[in-house]
């Protein structure tokens, strides 16, 4: 096992983990390289090229800005959203940046930020190549990354290795796959998220690991908050209309016994919530992606409001079982939808979901696979081709829909006695196959899809 649950769920910003996060995480790791070998001093120049989907789609996945983040020493679960804008604002109006938040140079965003629409590096889709130049025009360096899903990041020293580079912390329970990772629940009598626990002590203490559960709940929380508060439209040239505080109006003022979709109605709510402000640039929980980030909360929101006896426990339960299903999609295929399609992103989040959900609703191991296995199925070939290159639509609404898909998943499993024809290993290999089978217009270009067939405001 070389991923840990705090892999799987990181705060950062919106849009996008693979087009903000990742590049703003790829910029902000240069710029300590060239501050760690002593070069950033006698840094003139930088200059950033973003190629494949990064350069099809940067402009409405906010990767420009997260470059320019990213260059002046900001990570993006520490980043004012609120401030962030301001700030790209004035480096394009000035033409300089504080490298490293404290090595001021020339930069002209337009012009040292360059996007390739159609030229891609063999590696993965997206990537980037960042370059530092003394006063005398020479390379000091020229290093590569790349944005792999859920705002990880390779650099080229990954290139040719493993998709992720191994941790080689030692964990009580390693596992790879779903097969292993039930024969673990099995041999030593024990619930995924008790596996998962164990091999996170690895890394932190038990107090830890729960009050750094509990903290991206807290996060989750305060973001369902926040879009569920806020009207207006979204940025962008589609200018689509914020809809989660509306219908939270209408479900608060409702009187009278609720139909039996009430509770739906909440789950969608939710799920809408945190994707709007994902859209519109502010902090969310990556889970396991920011185009997915409205799927896990609205699930936990869901668990929150509606079951009995829902408590710290359920919530630390529910993540480190999600937390266990993401890193099988991270190790065997991609949360990637630059790389496989959507079907990575909103199909592993609704797995993770559906999983987290049985384990806290007394689901067996078996129920708890089954579950992640039908949150994936019924999501496979799912394309990804946003409108506009803005995490928009279908996005926002897709969140929604697999918000409910996840409960259903999990309330099925949990009817049945875990047997079922269809391994979760099987699904996730069969979402890996198909994304490699998948046009590369489908996979976050907006070349194809809905992104062609719906005329932009």
């Amino acid at each position: 096992m070389t991923i840990s649950v705090f892999d799987m769920f990181t705060v950062g910003i919106g849009p996008s983990s693979s087009h903000t996060v990742g590049p703003m995480r790829a910029a902000f790791l240069f710029t300590s390289r060239l501050a760690g070998s002593g070069d950033l001093d006698r840094t003139a120049s930088v200059r950033v090229e973003l190629f494949g989907s990064l350069g099809a789609t940067g402009h409405g996945h906010g990767s420009v800005a997260a470059v320019v983040l990213g260059l002046a020493g900001h990570e993006p679960h520490t980043v004012d959203p609120v401030a962030a804008e301001p700030l790209v604002r004035a480096v394009r109006e000035s033409g300089r940046i504080e490298l490293g938040g404290r090595h001021r140079i020339a930069f002209a965003t337009d012009d040292d930020v360059v996007l390739h629409r159609n030229e891609r590096l063999d590696f993965h889709p997206n990537g980037m190549v960042l370059h530092a130049f003394d006063a005398g025009g020479s390379v000091l360096d020229r290093r590569e990354y790349y944005s792999v899903g859920g705002g990880f990041v390779l650099d080229e020293d990954s290139v040719g290795g493993p998709a992720l580079v191994a941790d080689t912390t030692p964990v009580a329970y390693p596992f790879t796959t779903g097969d292993e990772l039930l024969g673990l629940t099995r041999t030593h009598g024990l619930p995924i998220s008790e596996i998962m626990l164990a091999n996170e002590l690895s890394w932190r203490t038990e107090e830890q690991v729960r009050e750094q559960l509990l903290h991206i709940w807290s996060v989750m929380r305060d973001c369902v908050e926040r879009g569920s508060s806020t009207g207006g439209v979204l940025p962008g040239g589609l200018r689509l209309r914020r809809r989660a505080a509306a219908l939270r109006e209408r479900l608060e003022a409702a009187t009278g016994a609720p139909d039996a979709l009430h509770a739906m109605e909440w789950v969608t709510l939710y799920a809408l919530a945190v994707n709007e402000e994902n859209a519109a640039g502010g902090r969310v929980v990556t889970a396991p992606t920011n185009g997915a980030a409205g799927i896990v909360p609205a699930v936990l929101h869901y668990a929150a409001r509606f079951l009995p006896a829902f408590d710290d426990d359920a919530v630390v339960r529910f993540l480190l079982t999600a937390g266990a299903v993401g890193v099988l999609f991270k190790e065997n295929a991609s949360i990637s939808g630059a790389e496989v399609g959507c079907q990575g992103e909103v199909g592993s989040a609704c797995a993770m979901a559906a999983a987290g959900l049985a384990e806290i609703i007394a689901g067996t191991p078996e129920q708890v696979e089954n579950a992640a296995e039908i949150g994936i199925e019924h999501n496979l070939g799912l394309t990804c081709d946003p409108v506009g290159g803005l995490v928009q639509i279908p996005c926002i609404e897709r969140n929604a829909v697999a918000s409910v898909t996840a409960i259903t998943a999990a309330r099925m499993a949990t009817h049945g006695d875990g047997m079922h024809h269809v391994s979760l290993d099987k699904a996730i290999k069969t979402m890996r196959e198909t994304g490699a089978d998948m046009k590369d217009k489908y996979k976050e270009t907006s070349r194809g899809g809905l992104a062609l067939n719906i005329v932009e405001c």
